[in-house]
Order: C-alpha cells, then sequence, then structure tokens
C-alpha cells in the first residue's frame, strides 16, 4: 500500500510541475502515472549503476554530479513514456530537483512509516 502511495505522489507531483515549468510537458494524467512507474523502476535498476560509475566525479564535484545522475534518468525516462516531453537537459535538471523536494516532503507527510 505504502509502494502505491508513494506512486501516486510522485505522478501527481510530476503532473502539477508541467503547469509550472512550461519544459515539461504530459498528455495527461495517465502518463504521469506510467511515468511514475517507470521513474521507480529506473531508479531500482539503473541509478545505482549511475551512481557507482559516476562516483569519482561525485565527490570530485562535493555531490553535484548526483543531482546530474537524477537529471539523466529523468530525461532515460522520458524516453520510454510515449505522451511525455522535455525540451532539454535544463529542464530535467530543474524537474528532479523541484519533484525530488516536494515529493519528500510529501512522502514524509502522507506515506506511512511502517
Amino acid at each position: 500500500m505504502n509502494l502505491i502511495i508513494r506512486l501516486l505522489i510522485t505522478a501527481v507531483v510530476a503532473y502539477a510541475l508541467t503547469h509550472l515549468l512550461s519544459g515539461i510537458h504530459f498528455d495527461g494524467f495517465s502518463t504521469a502515472v506510467v511515468f511514475a512507474i517507470v521513474l521507480a523502476v529506473l531508479n531500482l535498476i539503473v541509478k545505482p549503476i549511475l551512481s557507482i560509475l559516476g562516483l569519482p566525479l561525485t565527490i570530485i564535484t562535493l555531490g553535484f554530479f548526483a543531482l546530474v545522475i537524477n537529471a539523466v534518468i529523468i530525461l532515460l525516462a522520458a524516453k520510454f513514456v510515449s505522451g511525455m516531453h522535455i525540451d532539454g537537459f535544463w529542464w530535467a535538471f530543474i524537474f528532479s530537483i523541484a519533484l525530488s523536494l516536494i515529493t519528500s516532503l510529501l512522502n514524509g507527510i502522507f506515506a506511512s512509516k511502517d
């Protein structure tokens, strides 16, 4: 149940951010739900690999490269989800920061600690 709540929070926040950020486009809320699922899978499988490979750059940049990895994961998710379009890397970068901050806050409020 906790996973479903987290996915719905991610989908709602992602869909809401499309109304605030002009460089991110979803065809509808169902596309945002698919995006949330694809993002969860990519965060589970691809992100650890990229984090290990990018560890030297993350150390050199004092953690900034981790934000770049998040943006790359967002761009990769956009490639897999039809009906989602991102206008460029910097939009993905801004979107990933906003999505991370807002979903972390909302997950802390709504998702159970079990």
